[in-house]
């Protein structure tokens, strides 16, 4: 009879564990450059994103696709291909590249392949990756958001986030017309949040934490 309560307790503390497990949250990376970093600078917005989601938020000022990333106050930051690379598995099985006004079209078109490439070897199933928008510079960005559009043919892993034609005409951005306000951070949030939520767990991850 001893042995019989010991081990129905055992059985019974074992059960905690294995439903924490069951209720890990999934891993989405956002890799991104100044204009994503407003996600750290907005923390209704994040919240708002990594409702239901371990949401990591790796945003540079001045960071490139995968060409040297330019020089801010004396640093140059990882280019997305070297964190991509440095991080590996865990990124989690989601990952949102948000950049590119740091980049030559020329120069971003031959970074995607090579990145798209290290996010597959690092296990990640979904890549989100969001245009660029263009009123700013349509000359410049309209074509990186073709080579994007491009990618997106070629590497079915790839969902489109237009941010481009979510934005454009909106009050959403501080003077230089590229860096988001509060409203604008929290738009980019809900451009991400249902493709996010979709890709990372199939929409079960709505339904943690609160309405949406």
């Amino acid at each position: 009879m001893r042995r019989l309560l010991i081990a129905i307790c055992l059985a019974t503390l074992a059960v905690p564990a294995a439903t924490a497990s069951s209720q890990a949250l999934p891993r989405v990376t956002l890799i991104g450059d100044s204009v994503a970093g407003a996600l750290n600078l907005e923390p209704r917005a994040r919240a708002y994103l990594g409702r239901g989601i371990d949401l990591r938020v790796d945003a540079k000022v001045c960071r490139r696709l995968a060409e040297t990333s330019c020089p801010y106050r004396g640093v140059r930051p990882p280019t997305a291909l070297e964190t991509i690379q440095d991080a590996g598995a865990a990124l989690g099985s989601v990952v949102i590249i948000d950049l590119g006004y740091n980049d030559g079209p020329a120069d971003y078109a031959a970074g995607i392949d090579p990145v798209m490439r290290a996010l597959g070897g690092a296990g990640v199933e979904v890549v989100v990756w969001v245009t660029l928008g263009e009123e700013v510079n349509p000359a410049l960005y309209r074509k990186t958001n073709t080579m994007i559009d491009q990618a997106a043919r070629r590497w079915e892993s790839i969902v489109v986030a237009d941010w481009e034609k979510r934005s454009r005409g909106r009050r959403w951005f501080a003077e230089d017309g590229l860096h988001l306000n509060a409203v604008g951070t929290m738009g980019l949030a809900r451009l991400l949040r249902p493709l996010v939520v979709a890709a990372a767990c199939g929409g079960t991850c709505s339904r943690v934490g609160g309405a949406r």
